[in-house]
């Protein structure tokens, strides 16, 4: 087994002595090309690579094994995942990136052959991750491996951006089973293969989708991906980011979007309709905005300071909160928009299903308490019954999750509580929420809803 190492480039700067010479005129100056070199690892690494394990990972996880090979070659990169709760790191991961940027853009995909110890699903692999702003990131996940040796191909979305890119290859994957094992990559390069075809641009998982909002409020486009009919002739889905996309908005003056697909409303009353292209393909899926106009602020709270213990608001000193997403995987499919307007601060939450804000560091002693209080306000229009609930949890006297003492209890409002574009105040008794036998190791408040797509809210507090 060999130490990791990597050639060391060297940039050579020639020095112009200004003494009796003319300067060129910066028109005669061409613009600097960077080298198109395809080799990312065969058999070694390529010249100028570098590597970066990620925070949290093994960092020794990555090596190069000189007794396992693609096709009988010299060497391939061999990764081992830990097994959980690993004190050396929790997962495998990391980038391989260059100084300098390459000119990939002749290229179609990005292709590397990898087998493994066992049969396994690798959480995620891709390129574009350059430790920095990662501008052209493109990702597959889930990906299968098993004992053979399988090509892996993974196609660019425009290759026609990519004349300076840096991010080579990243990966990351965790325990299997909560069990470790290892895999083997190898022959990773970029390559025209020619046979790659049927590209299918979306945003919003190509759905079409309308949103009610407020003047002053930021949106983001989310559900970003790409399908490609690869050569074997099956598809494949890469997630992509923002900067491969051409937005556009139908109506600029009453909704805006920016080349990494932030929205900002600009106007109303009036609607605005959000498109895309890649590489001149339509993308499937459309956002329509719908501006309400002037933003409608919260209800102003009224309890005085002392007799509140706050999570979220800008009336008050909030406590210590661990997170107000907490995105619980693999069943959460709630995001995160917050925004701020008239230095009021709002937690916006979309694509909801179910979210926790988590206050454990330390919990929250409501002893001395009487109520809980929240105000919502649902933006859209509502179809169907919605039903929204509201679950209190104590860890019990040891203060930690999953102590074998947690106690909770959930509250649900059905439509006859629930309306739409006007703010909804819930202002519930302690006692209501029975199954606490103590409320004094307060740990977490969880929403929950159906037929609610998102929600604002504001004024999260405890009270007497």
């Amino acid at each position: 087994m060999k130490t990791l190492s990597f050639k060391i480039s060297i940039l050579l700067f020639a020095v112009l002595i200004l003494n009796g010479c003319k300067k060129r005129k910066t028109e005669e100056l061409s613009p600097a090309e960077f080298n198109d070199n395809p080799a990312v690892f065969i058999d070694n690494f390529s010249s100028g690579l570098n590597y970066a394990a990620f925070g949290g990972s093994n960092p020794r996880g990555f090596q190069v094994d000189e007794e396992v090979a693609y096709n009988g070659t010299e060497a391939s990169m061999r990764f081992e995942v830990p097994d959980l709760n690993d004190p050396k790191g929790a997962y495998v991961g990391g980038c391989f990136f260059t100084s300098v940027g390459r000119n990939l853009s002749k290229y179609d995909a990005l292709t590397f052959w990898i087998k493994a110890s066992q049969a396994a699903n690798i959480d995620i692999m891709g390129f574009g991750n350059d430790l920095g702003l990662s501008q052209y990131q493109v990702s597959i996940s889930n990906v299968p491996v098993n004992a053979s040796w399988n090509k892996i191909i993974i196609p660019i979305p425009d290759a026609s951006l990519l004349t300076a890119e840096r991010g080579m290859f990243f990966y990351s994957e965790g325990p299997e089973n909560d069990r470790g094992y290892t895999f083997w990559i190898d022959e990773v390069k970029f390559e025209k293969l020619g046979t790659i075809s049927n590209i299918r641009p979306s945003i919003l998982s190509g759905d079409t989708q309308t949103v009610n909002s407020f003047n002053g409020i930021s949106l983001n486009i989310s559900g970003l991906s790409c399908y490609f009919n690869l050569p074997n002739g099956t598809d494949t889905e890469v997630g992509i980011t923002p900067a491969y996309y051409n937005f556009k908005s139908s109506n600029p003056d009453i909704a805006s979007i920016n080349s990494l697909g932030n929205i900002q409303v600009n106007g109303g009353p009036g609607s605005a309709i959000i498109t895309a292209t890649v590489g001149g393909k339509n993308a499937l899926g459309q956002l329509t905005v719908n501006s309400i106009g002037s933003f409608q602020n919260s209800p102003n709270p009224i309890h005085n300071a002392s007799d509140v213990i706050s999570l979220f608001s800008d009336a008050y000193t909030n406590v210590v909160v661990d997170y107000y997403n907490g995105y619980w995987a693999p069943f959460q499919t709630t995001l995160s928009a917050d925004f701020s307007v008239n230095g009021n601060n709002i937690l916006h939450y979309t694509n909801f299903n179910f979210v926790g804000i988590q206050f454990s560091n330390p919990t929250i002693d409501a002893s001395s308490m009487t109520h809980l209080r929240a105000d919502i306000f649902i933006p859209n229009a509502i179809v169907g019954s919605p039903t929204f609930k509201i679950q209190l949890v104590d860890f019990g006297a040891n203060g930690a999750f999953g102590g074998g003492d947690d106690k909770s209890h959930t509250i649900t409002y059905t439509a006859a509580n629930i309306t739409a574009q006007n703010w909804i105040s819930f202002d519930i008794p302690l006692a209501n929420f029975t199954t606490l036998t103590s409320k004094a190791h307060l740990g977490q408040l969880i929403f929950e809803g159906t037929n609610i797509p998102s929600f604002y809210a504001d004024n999260i507090y405890l009270r007497r």
